[in-house]
């Protein structure tokens, strides 16, 4: 069991990488008459290291996006920023060692100090330094491209996609996997909000983390099912466990196949970024359950301006032409910590500054983004969904901000919801329901809030489990509150991917979820199958 870092279902024979790190790093003394030599040394090392990145740059802007480019523009502005040379130069000078020496040096005192601090989402930025100081000592070598090739080393690859197994993988080397040829990423370290975990989601490469011993339990050859969305990973499944992926196939990933909707049950695309609609089209999802706006945010590493907010969302919205749009405002802060936001440290970030709280706290964040979310329902229906509410109260609150930042611009159709996923909003649902015009049940963070369980730390995550009589009653509770106020109501937690659950929130009054755009065949079939399930029960009782 792992931490879910990319959604998504995949299994294939595995593909161990190791590095050769390659990282023996040449210190010697110099005479002051060198010095000049290995500042010059220096300079251009820098330089062709930099330069080295604008072809990686280009390529993930084309195969992904723009945004997903600028984590190796990051990487390009480290490698070039004055201070870092300056440091170098300074370290060359006072100690009159050799440029290769005094870089690692510099890059390793950066490193530590991100590491040091007590904010997951600065951690996971210490690769990009990693990373850094990999490429600059490849070009001391002589050629970055060569190194990599020394660096990276993997047993022979099965012909057919395959789960790429290492103990960490950096961005760089992610992207250079062929994705046709990948079904999905197993590690030992990288956060939810690492880059790789970033590219992974960009890719639709399902991907799990935190599996600790990982080349104890894994070899070369054998068959992995893992379960981007839940974090299991099995290893050499039975036909039993592969059942549970009818259409998975022999090979590849679920995230490639789809199935026709299913009358009267509407599964509906989670997204994180705009680019992701075109895959929810292509999966034929009947609209977009949950756009996450806030990884907008997390993959730019600033707030965006109001344009660039209405673009992507009047983006997806075209794409959509009509279907189902709802966008949740930005869920700021916990596990989704933010640097650009310049937030205070917190000794619970999980029950902090974050979701509603935190709107309401940075009112200007919640006004530029309902701008343009009013802006982009010009061009068809959206639904505004509101993080992390607590009582109706609050939700009411945030509305009133939401509406008077969009007096005076021309807006079409918008409706606003709660979410579901703290247990105060469960209790009272049916206010809240009555005064917002739809809801949505969070499964992912409800859980966690109803058994006051962190699904992200190792120690406790084997207990996340919803399958528990009292999460089935909140289930029930909301849907009986959805149905007694005539609201719509969807299910967009990771559980509503899984054949082991669907069955059951059928039984429990869901009529709608919304998924990873890989699981929407699965989904469907499961509730074809769980419908004639029924059906053939009743016929049995007449």
């Amino acid at each position: 069991m792992g931490v879910p870092i990319s959604d998504g279902i995949a299994c294939g024979p595995a593909r161990l990488v190791f590095r050769d790190s390659g990282e023996y790093v040449p210190h010697f003394t110099i005479d002051t008459s060198a010095v000049a030599v290995e500042k010059a040394r220096l300079e251009r090392t820098l330089a062709k290291a930099a330069k080295d990145l604008d072809a990686i740059i280009a390529t993930v802007e084309k195969r992904i996006s723009r945004a997903h480019a600028n984590i190796f523009l990051a990487q390009q502005m480290i490698i070039l920023d004055v201070s870092l040379r300056q440091e170098v130069e300074r370290l060359i000078e006072d100690r009159l060692i050799n440029a290769e020496s005094a870089t690692v040096k510099v890059l390793e005192v950066f490193e530590s100090r991100l590491l040091e601090l007590d904010d997951e989402y600065l951690k996971d930025r210490a690769s990009d330094i990693g990373e850094v100081r990999r490429r600059i000592l490849e070009v001391f070598r002589g050629g970055y491209e060569e190194g990599e090739k020394r660096r990276v080393q993997a047993a022979p690859q099965p012909d057919g996609p395959c789960i790429i197994v290492a103990e960490e993988l950096l961005p760089g080397e992610a992207v250079s996997f062929n994705p046709l040829n990948t079904a999905g990423f197993i590690t030992e370290r990288g956060g939810p909000a690492s880059h790789v975990a970033i590219l992974a989601r960009g890719m639709g490469i399902p991907a799990v983390s935190g599996v600790e011993s990982l080349f104890e339990v894994v070899k070369t050859g054998d068959q992995l099912l893992l379960n981007g969305t839940t974090g299991e990973v099995i290893v050499n499944p039975t036909r039993q466990s592969l059942n549970l992926c009818p259409n998975l196939g022999r090979l590849g990933a679920v995230r490639m196949k789809t199935a026709p909707p299913v009358v009267g049950f509407p599964v509906y695309a989670n997204i994180s970024t705009a680019a992701e609609a075109d895959l929810a089209l292509e999966m034929e999802a009947e609209g977009i359950g949950l756009y996450r706006t806030e990884f907008e945010f997390i993959q730019a590493d600033r707030i965006l301006s109001e344009e660039e907010q209405y673009e992507r969302y009047a983006g997806v919205v075209d794409k959509m032409a009509g279907r189902p749009v709802y966008l949740r405002l930005a869920d700021l802060g916990g596990d989704k910590a933010a640097r650009f936001l310049n937030m205070p440290h917190e000794e619970n970030p999980a029950l902090g500054f974050r979701g509603a709280r935190l709107l309401l706290g940075r009112p200007e964040l919640l006004a530029a983004q309902a701008r343009a979310i009013a802006r982009a329902s010009c061009h068809g229906p959206v639904h505004v969904v509101y993080p992390m509410i607590v009582d109706e109260q609050q939700f009411q609150r945030l509305r009133a901000v939401f509406m008077s930042s969009i007096d005076g611009i021309d807006a079409g159709e918008i409706r606003h919801g709660v979410m579901f996923e703290v247990p105060s909003a469960c209790i009272g649902a049916r206010s809240l329901l009555q005064a917002a015009d739809f809801g949505s049940i969070g499964s992912n963070d409800l859980v966690q809030y109803l058994f006051a369980l962190d699904r992200d730390n190792g120690l406790v995550s084997g207990e996340y489990n919803p399958d528990h009589a009292a999460f089935w009653t909140v289930v029930k509770q909301i849907a009986a509150a959805a149905d007694e106020s005539g609201r719509p109501l969807s299910l967009c937690g990771e559980i509503a991917g899984r054949p082991k659950f669907l069955p059951k929130l059928i039984s429990h009054g869901i009529r709608c979820v919304s998924v990873s755009p890989r699981l929407i065949g699965l989904a469907r079939i499961t509730v074809r199958q769980s419908a004639a399930l029924l059906s053939g029960k009743e016929r049995k009782k007449v």
